[in-house]
C-alpha cells in the first residue's frame, strides 16, 4: 500500500487543493511516483472543478496514470454545493466507490494524496464525519489553515481535534498575497508557541520531508 495523506482544511476555501498540487509537484520532483483522490465533491453540475485539476496534474507528472479516469479521482460527486450530507439527503453514503478508486490509484503511486472536503467536521452522513475518513483509509493528515483574523483559533481547534483522536498529522499556513494583518495579528503568537511553523508555499520541501517522516513512526 501506498504512504497515504489526506489534506484537510480548517473550513472550505481555505487551499486545500493548491496545497496539494504543491505536494503533487516537490513529490514528483522528489522521485516519488505520485496518486492523488478527491473521494467526495460536491458543487459538480458538469465537471468536478478541483478534481478536474488534479487529475489534469497527475497525468502529467505520473505518465502511468494516464488511464485513470476523473470518475477515478472523485468517485463520489453531489450537484449541491454543500455538505454531504446535505448533498446527498441525509441517506448514508456507500465509501465502496472510493476504495475500489483507492486500490487502482495506488497501483501506479509510491505516496496517494487524498483531499478532503471541507474543514474535519462537515458531515458526510449521519454517522460519518470527514474526519472518519482519515482513520478509515489509514492515512496521515496534513491540516491547512489560512492567515486571516481568526487563524489562531481555526488552527488551535483542529490541530488539538487532530491530537485528541491520535491522528498523526503536521498543519500548516496558507497565506494570500491579501493577508497584510498576518505579521502583526496572528504571527506573533505562532513565533512564541510554534517556533518552527510552517507556510505552505515558502516551506513546502520541508513539509513534505516532515510528512514522510510521519511514516517512520
Amino acid at each position: 500500500m501506498a504512504k497515504r495523506i489526506f489534506i484537510t482544511a480548517t473550513n472550505t476555501d481555505i487551499g486545500k487543493t493548491y496545497t496539494t498540487k504543491l505536494l503533487m509537484r516537490q513529490l514528483s520532483n522528489m522521485g516519488y511516483r505520485i496518486g492523488v483522490c478527491k473521494p467526495i465533491e460536491t458543487g459538480v453540475s458538469d465537471l468536478p472543478v478541483d478534481g478536474s485539476e488534479l487529475l489534469t496534474l497527475l497525468h502529467k507528472l505520473n505518465p502511468s496514470t494516464r488511464q485513470l479516469t476523473l470518475k477515478d479521482i472523485v468517485p463520489i460527486q453531489f450537484l449541491l454545493p454543500a455538505a454531504p450530507y446535505v448533498a446527498n439527503q441525509a441517506e448514508t453514503i456507500d465509501l465502496t466507490p472510493i476504495e475500489v478508486s483507492l486500490k487502482k490509484i495506488e497501483a501506479h503511486c509510491d505516496v496517494l494524496l487524498i483531499e478532503g472536503a471541507g474543514g474535519l467536521f462537515v458531515p458526510i452522513d449521519k454517522n460519518t464525519m470527514m474526519i472518519d475518513l482519515i482513520e478509515h483509509f489509514n492515512a496521515k493528515a496534513l491540516l491547512v489553515s489560512h492567515c486571516r483574523l481568526g487563524c489562531i483559533n481555526d488552527t488551535l481547534l483542529s490541530h488539538h481535534l487532530l491530537q485528541e483522536r491520535e491522528i498523526d498529522h503536521l498543519w500548516t499556513l496558507n497565506c494570500h498575497s491579501s493577508d497584510n494583518s498576518f505579521k502583526t495579528i496572528s504571527e506573533p503568537y505562532f513565533k512564541d508557541n510554534f517556533p518552527d511553523f510552517t507556510i505552505v508555499e515558502r516551506d513546502i520541501g520541508k513539509i513534505v520531508i516532515a510528512l514522510l517522516t510521519l511514516f517512520d513512526k
